[in-house]
């Protein structure tokens, strides 16, 4: 298979197990960089996920900040997956500094691969572009729902909001014949390839590292094995067209119940994991000085429940199951060194 798939932002952990996906399918993957640098740490990594792509795999640097090099990265590609965004992880001080990057990169890679004849682009949203910012629903949260940006909702969920909704605008405008297709992952859980993962998978590394507790927080998860294998699908699959996707695996859970998952299936490397839940009131009081601890408010109490129904009956896609995707975060941080384990 000849085809070239553009990935942008191949130092991203949902990046990198779609690229790991990608060249399992036959095809070439060219994938972009802020830093030429992290070449070699993007190559380990996929090594450690069980893939050695030699020439298969090429490198472009690009920043979401600036026109230099999409055009070079778009060409000759068939596809991309777009997924380079600020994560909460990252060194954001502004609302500013997580907006104008998600949105004006999105429609950065979009007019690259329009004015390359690209046939699709998926887009990894968030489920913070669905259910943030609103009053939770008496029903799991679906692809037609949408976050309200003028609410109680964090800088990373509104980016995601305001990004995914220009990409929408943008094709309907612009698009000239490129087709759009969103993946909107939910808590995104699943085997590590090295120390930099995602915002969730530090979630499981402060649980294993004995966090004494956790707010009161209802969310779903989903395997980044199963969210990669969902791009894919949607990659290539006529019914994807111009569809959001929820990436998740069955219902959702209390932070508490995904430590006592990990309590009960992760034997003597859960020795210091606590099953503890934190009043409302002590996190509230933590968050005073915390501002990550400050970010969680809105979501105290609230029931982030999702359906992953549509990617199933549209795409034919099978999730693995929650406990797998937090057991599989759990072992690769311990296999990899990352946690704490032990009394």
């Amino acid at each position: 298979m000849s085809e070239t798939v553009l990935v942008t932002g191949g130092t991203g952990f949902i990046a990198q197990h779609c690229i790991l996906a990608l060249l399992s399918a036959g095809y070439r993957v060219r994938t972009t960089m802020r830093s030429p640098a992290r070449e070699d740490e993007v190559r380990a990594n996929l090594k450690t996920g069980g893939a050695e792509p030699g020439e298969r795999l090429s490198f472009v640097v690009t920043d979401l900040n600036s026109d230099t090099g999409w055009a070079e990265a778009a060409s000759g590609c068939t596809y991309a997956f777009h997924g380079a965004s600020p994560t909460p992880s990252g060194d954001q001080v502004t609302e500013e500094d997580w907006i104008r990057p998600a949105l004006d990169g999105n429609l950065r890679v979009l007019r690259a691969a329009r004015d390359a004849g690209l046939r699709r682009v998926v887009l990894t949203s968030a489920f913070g572009a669905i259910g943030a910012g609103r009053k939770p629903l008496d029903r799991p949260f679906v692809e037609t729902d949408w976050s309200d940006p003028s609410g109680d909702i964090a800088p990373y969920q509104k980016s995601k909001t305001l990004a995914e909704r220009a990409s929408w605008d943008f094709i309907a405008r612009e698009g000239n014949g490129l087709e759009l297709t969103a993946v909107n992952p939910t808590m995104v859980l699943g085997p590590a390839l090295g120390p930099d993962y995602s915002h969730s998978i530090r979630t499981i590394k402060q649980m294993l590292d004995g966090q004494p507790g956790y707010p009161k927080i209802k969310t779903c998860v989903v395997d980044v094995r199963d969210v990669a294998d969902l791009h894919l699908r949607a990659m290539t699959d006529p019914a994807a067209n111009g569809e959001r996707f929820l990436a998740t695996s069955g219902r959702s859970l209390w932070l508490s119940e995904i430590a006592k998952i990990l309590k009960d299936r992760m034997g003597a490397a859960a020795a210091r994991v606590s099953t503890r839940s934190l009043p409302n009131l002590v996190v509230r009081g933590l968050a005073m000085t915390n501002p990550a601890m400050k970010g969680l408010l809105p979501l105290l109490g609230a029931d982030l429940d999702a359906s992953g129904e549509k990617a199933q009956r549209l795409l034919g896609w099978k999730p693995r199951s929650r406990e797998e995707a937090i057991i599989a975060s759990a072992e690769s941080l311990v296999r990899l060194g990352l946690a704490k384990t032990g009394d």
